[in-house]
């Protein structure tokens, strides 16, 4: 954490201190870019699991992004080589989420479908 202090700007320490502040409150975070993931990686060296709560909305274009979402276990949900910024990529992301939730929470079951020999 002295290291991040060192080297960080304020941006840096606000976005790992809302990620931690959302771990507290059972919020889940959606990472965007390569800055927001830089700034979380102080945390991951305190424990990786503190982390758990968060996605990679997209994998950026600048060199280390990947490097740094590999080194944080943690999977893109799209890798599009965006690098607009201005959030452009959760928000994209987000669009994604709440259309697999739609999908999901709209599925039917197999039984409920009708669908002969799911059971068997």
């Amino acid at each position: 954490m002295a290291v991040a202090a060192s080297l960080g700007g304020r941006e840096l320490a606000a976005i790992a201190g809302a990620t931690l502040a959302a771990r507290h409150h059972k919020i889940p975070v959606l990472l965007d870019g390569f800055v927001a993931t830089a700034a979380i990686v102080p945390l991951s060296r305190i424990d990786l699991a503190i982390l758990d709560h968060c996605r990679a909305a997209h994998v950026a274009a600048e060199a280390g992004h990947r490097l740094l979402l590999r080194e944080l276990g943690l999977d893109p949900l799209f890798d599009l080589g965006m690098r607009l910024g201005e959030a452009s990529g959760a928000a994209v992301a987000i669009l994604l989420v709440r259309a697999s939730l739609a999908c999901h929470a709209g599925m039917a079951t197999f039984a409920d479908a009708g669908v002969s020999g799911a059971n068997e």
